[in-house]
């Protein structure tokens, strides 16, 4: 196991996850931002995750040999072509499946949808909203640990891209977050603390993601896909409907776009710079 590499990974999952605070900071200057403004930053982040998990994650997924843990070495190319495939297919529907379950069962809730899951009379709303908040930067934190994979000098560009961009939607998603609390009665420094603090788990999902791989490399393709799943499955249900359902959809249409081409920006011209660097 390379702790240094596992080191690398968890650090650049925590400072992907602190940038939520540095979304939040808005709350000591602003007493309010519009629905509009909250749903377009909503939407730059869906974009980002969305390209973040098509080229980051699915791309490299699908083109990793068999020498870089993707598959057997199979004597048919195209047996280990459907096996790679497979492993995708298969680790795309897991990480999907894998949060479906736990935003059913984990008592949460959203401020448009309200709550979801098994809801606890016991636990407050703010820790209700925090929980959601956590469900969905789990993924985030998880696919910046699978991205830097075995720790070689591509899969480390590839992973400071990911967190760059991970750190990048995290930004909109602290104001987005902060905000709407600051109109429920919370104080600023509480809506920033609650912002900061569901970024925090992002460095946990790491940690499981950049280990997994790092002990058993074979289970690398499976675990970017997993990590892709997980966030197109938050991006489709939890940002997309939440930032859709009201009259300016069209311009958060715009907002996913720019996000996603963004993403695919850093991810091909970001990517192979830091390689040379590094």
């Amino acid at each position: 196991m390379d702790w240094n590499i596992i080191l690398i990974g968890t650090l650049a999952s925590l400072g992907a996850g602190l940038a939520t605070g540095l979304g939040a900071l808005p709350v000591f200057f602003k007493k309010n931002i519009s629905d509009k403004a909250l749903d377009l930053l909503l939407g730059f982040a869906a974009g980002v995750m969305l390209a973040a998990s098509a080229f980051s994650l699915l791309v490299p997924a699908l083109n990793l040999s068999a020498e870089d843990g993707g598959a057997p070495n199979f004597n048919s190319e195209n047996l280990q072509n459907l096996w790679t495939v497979g492993i995708v297919v298969i680790g795309v529907l897991a990480g999907a499946f894998f949060i479906d379950i736990i935003d059913r069962w984990a008592p949460h809730e959203h401020f448009v949808k309200g709550p979801e899951g098994k809801v606890s009379k016991r636990l407050a709303a703010t820790w209700l909203f925090i929980i959601a908040i956590t469900i969905h930067n789990f993924p985030e934190g998880l696919a910046v640990g699978v991205s830097f994979g075995g720790g070689d000098v591509s899969q480390i560009a590839m992973g400071l891209v990911v967190a760059i961009a991970i750190g990048l939607q995290n930004i909109p998603e602290g104001t987005a977050v902060a905000m709407p609390l600051l109109r429920e009665g919370y104080s600023k420094k509480k809506a920033f603390l609650i912002a900061t603090f569901t970024g925090i788990v992002e460095p946990v999902g790491a940690f499981i993601g950049v280990a997994v791989v790092n002990i058993a490399r074979f289970f690398l393709g499976f675990g970017m896909a997993f990590a892709a799943g997980a966030m197109i499955f938050v991006v489709a249900d939890e940002i997309i409907p939440e930032t859709h359902g009201k009259e300016h959809s069209r311009q958060v249409t715009f907002g996913i776009i720019f996000g996603f081409v963004i993403m695919m920006f850093l991810d091909n011209f970001i990517e192979p710079v830091l390689t040379t660097i590094l």
